[in-house]
């Protein structure tokens, strides 16, 4: 009898943990979501970032906030953020429903210091956006990257930057810089995908399938993004 009612005390301790734990990981990815949205803002709403052209021409970007070193050089952790990428055939709509991905180790911990670093990657072509929707690209390797120039009137013509199939930014303490992530690998993060949308849900069918809304923490992400650059350009 006392071993029945140590067996139900524990069912009960352990019954709350296993229902209340998806929702608590739902919350964290959301979250990422909001943040995204405000990393973009604050980046965008300064004079010297992103050039417009650079922007105008993206197919996609992906926002990880706040990165942190430790993430990096423990257990083999990583950072992870949103994909967000213009709708339709060729990537050339308004943008719409932010994936989740994320970025793992390569040199960045011996980057980004010990401060909590935020990471802006433009995908500047068709290729770099439906690889990264299919599976793990090494930066450098399956995709051509390079660090990002700088400054809204910066040129991007030099050949490094016209190749690069990804231009990558840091911004930590305030300051906004190209940063090379050459050598980090960059994932469709399905099972955050699959917590924020529902069982089906993956990296690809989130930004090409019209069927997935997304959420309202991620309306401030698309809203800076269609306001900075509604366009593509050629």
């Amino acid at each position: 009898m006392q071993l029945s009612k140590c067996l139900a005390a524990g069912l009960l301790l352990i019954a709350p943990a296993m229902f209340a734990a998806p929702p608590a990981d739902k919350e964290k990815d959301v979250d990422r979501i909001e943040n995204a949205g405000t990393v973009m803002d604050e980046i965008l709403n300064v004079p010297d970032n992103i050039p417009q052209d650079l922007l105008d021409k993206a197919r996609c970007v992906v926002v990880l906030p706040s990165v942190l070193k430790a993430a990096f050089v423990v257990g083999g952790s990583y950072g992870r953020g949103v994909m967000v990428c213009r709708t339709g055939p060729g990537f050339k709509g308004p943008w719409g429903a932010p994936a989740m991905v994320a970025l793992e180790g390569g040199s960045i911990g011996f980057q980004i210091g010990g401060q909590a670093t935020d990471f802006v990657i433009l995908i500047m072509n068709d290729r770099g956006a439906s690889s990264l929707l299919k599976s793990k690209v090494k930066l450098g390797a399956d995709a051509a990257v390079a660090a990002g120039p700088k400054g809204r009137d910066a040129s991007a013509n030099t050949d490094a930057y016209m190749r690069a199939e990804m231009l990558s930014y840091s911004r930590s303490r305030g300051v906004f810089a190209g940063i090379s992530l050459e050598g980090s690998t960059l994932r469709p993060d399905d099972d955050a995908n699959r917590k924020v949308y529902g069982k089906e849900a993956t990296a690809s069918t989130v930004i090409t399938e019209s069927k997935f809304e997304a959420p309202p923490e991620a309306h401030k992400l698309i809203s800076r993004l269609q306001k900075g650059s509604p366009a593509l350009k050629p």
